[in-house]
């Protein structure tokens, strides 16, 4: 939105003091507007939503260990559980970026919105380069060869060079906890 002092023009009548000041005001009252506008645009857009990449849900055989350095030993995503020739489901809506070998292991990479890339070995693609895909597209099917379970996913997530652990990208169900006492009669609650 662009706004010109001249669209704050004082209305005739008014005097020339009054008529700066409601200008000026008139200005303010535009921006603040304009930037509330934009707040709300961004506070709007859409956020991504991730599941996980094995259906049914699998077990994690191995948790994210973030290194503390780079170059440090860690476990940069998670193991998961998983059955030789399985369906890898893309975890977000995202585009393709990598479907090929590194270091003789077949990978798949997609970038989602946000800057999150989401890394996906051993599998071999049956997605190209380019493709754009939405949450739960099959991307390929899960191989043998990731120690120290295998067959199984090895489930990685970076935003730009950092590291995450990619469970915390899936929306759980939240835990609910059981009072432990009846609330009509305050005495503990049974079995």
């Amino acid at each position: 939105m662009t706004l010109l002092r001249s669209d704050f023009r004082p209305h005739r009548a008014l005097s020339p003091a009054l008529g700066r000041s409601s200008a000026r005001c008139g200005v303010t009252v535009a921006f603040g507007l304009a930037l509330a506008g934009q707040a709300t645009s961004a506070a709007s857009a859409p956020t991504a939503e991730f599941g996980w990449p094995l259906s049914p849900r699998p077990a994690v055989v191995r948790a994210f260990d973030k290194p503390e350095h780079d170059w440090l030993p860690g476990h940069r995503g998670v193991d998961l559980a998983g059955s030789e020739g399985q369906s890898v489901l893309a975890a977000g809506d995202g585009i393709v970026v990598f479907a090929g070998a590194v270091a003789g292991k077949p990978v798949v990479s997609i970038d989602h919105p946000g800057g999150i890339r989401t890394t996906y070995e051993p599998v071999t693609a049956t997605v190209p380069v380019g493709r754009r895909l939405t949450r739960g597209t099959p991307i390929g099917v899960l191989d043998t060869g990731h120690a120290p379970c295998s067959p199984c996913l090895h489930w990685g997530a970076r935003r730009d060079r950092e590291y995450l652990d990619p469970l915390g990208l899936i929306h759980r169900t939240p835990i609910r906890l059981k009072s432990l006492t009846d609330p009509s009669t305050g005495s503990p609650a049974g079995p």
